[in-house]
């Protein structure tokens, strides 16, 4: 062994035990004086520890609230979310957000007699917008979110005869209504997607929504009475449905249903439009995965929901068991 490497061994094995020396009286120390302790919290980047102040859910949503939700009825139902949970912590300011505070929530949203669905709406939009604040830094910790189980809840959707009272009733009220109602029964458009459809979107046979629910664009063709709906409407305006006011067209809606003796029924809102259409193209024989794709849903598993519309597949097996029975 050369003098050169022994001697590095040496110095590596003097340092090694001047550390520990080190390491031992700062141990002793710590274990013999009490130190105090402070309520801060730091997140590291590039190794840089950076304090984390308190904020809260009103000023998260302040300040990521555009880049994460597009403008439409979507965001405005995730202001009103962010909001009712803000008014629900014990402590609306934190800088670390706890499994206690999210089971705390769950909780009082259960007494207030939200459904499985709705609070795992609300969970959704909590969830994405504490990601965001963790990667920025703005909390240092996240709890872990399930989703709730949900019950397979019935879906309305109207017969030929109610179609035609009610709209024949907004059509009193508003022609422009009318039209619109026409084309979200045979788009199977959401709400907001009828209201933010451009003249651009539109060609003589389909039209195309950019602005989803799911961020994904999708286009579909339009029947002769949704083309005709279109047509009819104001080239001047910035879409066909664009000088609609949302809030005003539900009172309408909700008129219109009084009106025709449907008040009491509380699933006929404007979104059992949807609902018709998709019933009628499963009932009418198109396969789920077509009206997946016609909807503009995520998962299949959405879709599904209507599949057991489609009972005149199941028709087909009558014959094998009644030639089993005569059998016998």
């Amino acid at each position: 062994m050369s003098p050169r490497f022994c001697g590095t061994r040496v110095f590596a094995f003097l340092r090694d035990l001047s550390v520990s020396k080190a390491e031992t009286k700062t141990l002793d120390f710590d274990q013999q004086v009490e130190l105090p302790s402070y309520l801060v919290h730091y997140q590291y980047r590039l190794n840089t520890p950076m304090e984390v102040k308190e904020t809260s859910l009103r000023a998260m949503f302040g300040k990521y609230g555009d880049l994460l939700w597009l403008n439409g009825s979507h965001k405005y139902n995730v202001t009103n979310f962010i909001s009712e949970l803000h008014d629900l912590l014990d402590t609306p300011s934190f800088s670390s957000f706890s499994q206690e505070m999210l089971d705390q929530l769950i909780g009082k949203l259960r007494k207030r007699g939200n459904s499985n669905a709705t609070i795992n709406r609300k969970m959704a939009a909590l969830s994405k917008l504490l990601r965001k604040a963790y990667k920025m830094g703005d909390i240092h910790s996240l709890p872990e979110f399930k989703r709730q189980k949900e019950k397979a809840g019935r879906i309305r959707f109207l017969d030929g005869e109610e179609e035609t009272a009610l709209f024949s009733e907004i059509r009193s009220q508003s022609e422009l209504y009318y039209r619109f109602c026409i084309f979200l029964v045979d788009t199977g458009a959401r709400l907001s997607e009828g209201l933010d459809l451009r003249w651009g979107d539109i060609t003589e046979s389909r039209v195309t929504f950019w602005v989803t629910k799911s961020g994904r664009s999708r286009s579909v063709p339009l029947t002769h009475r949704a083309a005709k709906a279109i047509a009819a409407s104001d080239k001047r305006k910035p879409g066909p449905f664009s000088d609609i006011d949302q809030q005003r067209f539900r009172i309408a809606w909700h008129q219109a249903k009084d009106a025709i003796g449907l008040g009491d029924d509380k699933d006929v809102v404007p979104h059992i439009l949807r609902h018709t259409c998709a019933s009628r193209l499963v009932q009418g024989g198109i396969d789920i995965r077509r009206v997946q794709m016609w909807l503009g849903h995520q998962t299949l598993q959405m879709t599904m929901r209507y599949a057991h519309l489609a009972s005149h597949d199941l028709d087909m097996c009558v014959p094998i068991l009644e030639r089993a029975a005569s059998a016998k």
